[in-house]
């Protein structure tokens, strides 16, 4: 079965068996609780929601297929579908390898949560560079973190390579699949071993619903990052599944007009004097373009560039659109634009935002699927708000 066939159909074929409603869109089970007619055996396999839900499992089936994985567990946010991986499967004493230009919210997990709190040990590097990822590994290396493309520079890491020392050390893979989506990258079929997405950015695509996701295929580790999703309650809600649902229907769709639009905007921002570097992997310019045709089938619709000047320059330029809203997260229908300096990675000790390259006239877009000359026009009235 093709992609787009699985995005819409997966989990959610129509029951058309005796005692079946043939419903064509999975219906939002909200009960809490399932009734029984016998005391050992419950209905349908259904016991509590909290545990297992009728619309959170037709998504997880959902997403599961997108990755060509096995299994996927659906949570209340992405930030917990992290936590989830990191309790399971790190314990005192462990150390992390990790991307140097991760998320802000996931590098808070692990500085405030995991190293103050269980005495994780992590390295960050850049895993840009193949061999920064293998002399870091020690002995009691248990993972690997990754994103590629990182959030906000957009760099890239062979994600194939670097699996492939791990598994010959023994250490887990898990890469941050968000920028991309299943349909223009799937890093299991790369070698990595755990997917982790914030289904809120392109799986849901119209920014009204929080959830995260895991894929895998490895039935030991889905067993116990079941558990415990099930023992902390950390889970996706009925009406966010089916919102996560309908929202994957039209992902191929919306995915091929990210691309086609952010393609236009950075090759119009490389051309713009008020503009000193773009960052977009579909850009020749890019120090990894060859490796981006490569790993991924498109090159999605995020992106971020420098603009000339300073942080005055920078807020001048933001605060004086129109079509970009002013905001945090991505990958919904409508364009966004942002800091991260100052927004979504603010909670990044200064020295080290400098030090990996979020500097302070660094903006980030993530492109939505409306017209893009409409956009490329409203970026150049924020341009001319600005003398540089």
């Amino acid at each position: 079965m093709k992609f787009e066939t699985k995005a819409i159909h997966v989990g959610e074929f129509p029951n058309l068996e005796k005692g079946g409603a043939g419903d064509v869109v999975i219906p939002i089970h909200l009960s809490s609780t399932f009734a029984r007619k016998e005391i050992d055996k419950p209905t349908g396999g259904y016991e509590y929601s909290r545990t297992g839900n009728p619309t959170r499992d037709a998504l997880e089936k959902k997403l599961a297929s997108l990755e060509n994985a096995k299994f996927a567990l659906a949570f209340a946010s992405g930030m917990a579908a992290e936590t989830i991986i990191g309790l399971t499967l790190l314990g005192s004493g462990d150390h992390v390898v990790a991307f140097d230009n991760l998320y802000g919210g996931t590098r808070r997990l692990f500085s405030k949560v995991f190293e103050q709190n269980f005495q994780i040990e992590f390295s960050y590097v850049d895993a840009v560079n193949v061999e920064n990822v293998k002399n870091a590994i020690k002995p009691n290396t248990k993972l690997i973190w990754l994103e590629s493309p990182t959030n906000p520079l957009m760099k890239l890491c062979d994600i194939k390579a670097i699996s492939k020392i791990a598994k010959e050390r023994g250490v887990l893979v898990v890469v941050d699949n968000t920028f991309m989506s299943p349909f223009f990258q799937q890093p299991l079929s790369l070698g990595a071993d755990i997917v982790v997405h914030s289904t809120t950015k392109y799986l849901n695509g119209h920014s009204d619903s929080i959830g995260g996701a895991i894929m895998l295929s490895d039935e030991e580790i889905y067993n116990k990052l079941k558990f415990n999703q099930n023992t902390t309650g950390a889970i996706l809600s009925p009406f966010s599944s089916f919102l996560v649902l309908r929202g994957i229907k039209t992902l191929a769709l919306r995915m091929k007009e990210h691309e086609k639009n952010a393609m236009k905007i950075a090759e119009y921002l490389e051309t713009s004097p008020k503009v000193k570097k773009v960052f977009y992997p579909g850009l020749k310019s890019h120090p990894q373009y060859e490796l981006a045709k490569r790993q991924m089938s498109g090159f999605g619709g995020m992106l971020s560039f420098e603009i000339k000047g300073s942080f005055q320059e920078a807020k001048t330029f933001l605060e004086n659109l129109e079509i970009f809203s002013l905001a945090e997260s991505l990958g919904g229908v409508e364009s966004l634009i942002e800091h991260p300096a100052s927004m979504t990675h603010a909670s990044v000790p200064k020295e080290e935002r400098e030090k990996i390259g979020v500097t302070d006239n660094l903006i980030r877009i993530s492109v939505g699927i409306e017209n893009a000359d409409d956009l490329i026009e409203d970026l150049k009235k924020g341009f001319r708000r600005i003398d540089v």
